[in-house]
């Protein structure tokens, strides 16, 4: 009965450290890859969906470029974006610029909360993050300020403020998560250009957002992906529009510093 009893735990914690070792990602070798941590993620698709993402005629993405453009002239219920912004031409600082602290210094707003924002004085007061119309805009925007540096700096007068946000975006990026227990760091820092099931690891710069995922065949913003990371980690997910997600987002910005804007993109 002894011999058993032993022989059972000894097969219980075998079977546990399967399971375990089941739920941890497996990070691959993945030739002709780079690692070089200040790419766009862009350097790491494959060829043919490089290929559709600079397709202008074929691209998703070229569907949701004109509804935003129709969305920034439309005055069917009141002032449109163009009448108070001016031309698409003239708005392409206006995306490297997010996030930012907001108007009472309190929290940190990204572009998708500023176009809801300005979207209210407009009559549409019940905008939501991830809507289309919202997505189009952030698009159309981030299209004219393709090719523009990041170049995030903490506002004058509100230093203090805006490095408490940045220094919890960094503290968030390091922290173990979710039942795998992985933290940001250990993909998009130390696993940058190895391949985890059909997909190469990046770095994580937010240089191509929003971002057309064929998985969910539909633009999303930065906020998706990363709740969509805690998902993938296995981790309770904040809700849409968080404090912790605009912390991240701030930091991954300032992260990014440097880097030209390169979207929006395709993912798979």
């Amino acid at each position: 009965m002894m011999v058993l009893f032993v022989g059972q735990k000894i097969l219980c914690k075998a079977l546990g450290l399967l399971l375990v070792t089941a739920l941890l990602p497996s990070f691959a070798n993945a030739a002709d890859w780079p690692n070089n941590p200040r790419l766009s993620g862009n350097a790491f698709l494959p060829p043919s969906m490089l290929s559709l993402q600079n397709d202008s005629t074929n691209s998703p993405v070229a569907v949701w470029l004109d509804k935003g453009a129709a969305l920034w002239n439309d005055a069917s219920t009141g002032p449109s974006c163009q009448s108070c912004h001016g031309a698409l031409t003239a708005m392409q600082k206006s995306a490297v610029n997010f996030p930012r602290l907001s108007s009472n210094n309190q929290s940190v707003i990204n572009l998708e909360d500023q176009i809801i924002t300005c979207r209210k004085r407009s009559g549409h007061s019940l905008d939501k993050l991830e809507d289309d119309d919202v997505l189009a805009l952030s698009a159309t925007l981030h299209n004219a300020a393709k090719g523009q540096l990041i170049n995030l700096q903490p506002p004058e007068n509100q230093q203090v403020q805006w490095q408490t946000h940045v220094v919890q975006g960094a503290k968030l990026y390091a922290t173990r998560l979710g039942r795998l227990n992985l933290a940001c760091v250990h993909c998009h820092d130390q696993n940058i250009g190895r391949q985890i099931r059909a997909d190469v690891v990046s770095p994580g710069n937010p240089t191509g957002f929003p971002i057309y995922r064929m998985s969910w065949q539909r633009l999303g913003g930065l906020d998706r992906r990363l709740r969509a990371c805690y998902s993938g980690v296995q981790a309770m997910l904040p809700p849409a529009g968080d404090p912790v997600l605009r912390d991240l987002e701030l930091y991954l910005k300032v992260r990014a510093n440097g880097l030209p804007l390169d979207g929006p993109s395709i993912r798979r």
